[in-house]
């Protein structure tokens, strides 16, 4: 049986909904498996099902977000693979369509050229269908090829995973400093840790020591004890009952290197 290449459709033109998914559904090889007409819904649905193919419209005038936020949002998720990206729009400039190269798209299609309509949407993916299943599956016994590029950014989100799941929020001053402490102690566990990151950053190694501590301190002060004790489980010896910067680093090191980044 031929295998079928699962498209996620993010259009908010019900019209062309219901058009491409009436061809897919009289045309072998091709299947929708979710519609929506919000960025927001369609992260989420990626998440969830990885389809093979996304049709991205880039206008969401009538749904959430636009085609542009989806590509930014799907950079930063870590994806066992990336589905092939099909953007339509009506969108003419130049700037905005380079950005949506750059931001990952594979081909786009002008939804005001002549030949446009569902047919010729869904028979262009079923002409790449091959290479889009070819490039997902890497040859037997060969590792996956990361660029030092990818590995750095799939390395950060690990790290950055792990201080949202205790709590240390996003918009803390310390959460950046305490991204970057722990992925230059794993590479290198050097002393003067803070000295390092204040050439960096280009403030007092004082100032960037006490905003990671009080980033800490601050989880530990308003996380759900139950959250802490799940997802941190490394000694506190402190009498404070919260980590001192060095344990939490290294804690935190010591769990990368067990997961062998």
């Amino acid at each position: 049986m031929e295998r079928e290449l699962t498209i996620l459709l993010i259009e908010d033109d019900q019209k062309a909904c219901d058009e491409i998914q009436a061809y897919s559904d009289a045309t072998d090889g091709t299947r929708i498996i979710n519609t929506t007409n919000s960025a927001f819904e369609a992260i989420e649905m990626v998440k969830a099902s990885l389809p093979d193919a996304v049709i991205l419209d880039l206008e969401l005038h009538l749904g959430g977000g636009n085609g542009l936020l989806f590509l930014n949002e799907l950079e930063n998720l870590d994806l066992p693979r990336r589905p092939y990206i099909l953007v339509t729009t009506n969108n003419s400039s130049n700037i905005t369509l380079e950005q949506c190269r750059k931001l990952g798209a594979d081909f786009i299609i002008a939804k005001y050229e002549t030949q446009y309509c569902a047919q010729y949407v869904i028979e262009f993916l079923r002409m790449m269908s091959s290479a889009i299943f070819k490039a997902a599956t890497p040859s037997a016994g060969s590792p996956e090829i990361v660029s030092e590029e990818q590995h750095k950014r799939r390395f950060t989100k690990r790290i950055q995973r792990e201080l949202d799941l205790i709590g240390i929020s996003p918009k803390a001053i310390g959460y950046q400093y305490l991204t970057d402490a722990i992925m230059l102690t794993y590479e290198d566990p050097a002393p003067n840790l803070c000295r390092r990151l204040s050439e960096k950053y280009h403030k007092t190694d004082v100032s960037i020591e006490r905003a990671m501590q009080n980033a800490i301190n601050r989880a530990w002060r308003i996380s759900d004890p139950d959250d802490l004790l799940e997802h941190y489980t490394g000694r506190v010896r402190s009498d404070k009952g919260v980590p001192t910067l060095m344990e939490f680093v290294y804690y935190y090191v010591n769990m990368l290197k067990l997961e062998n980044w």
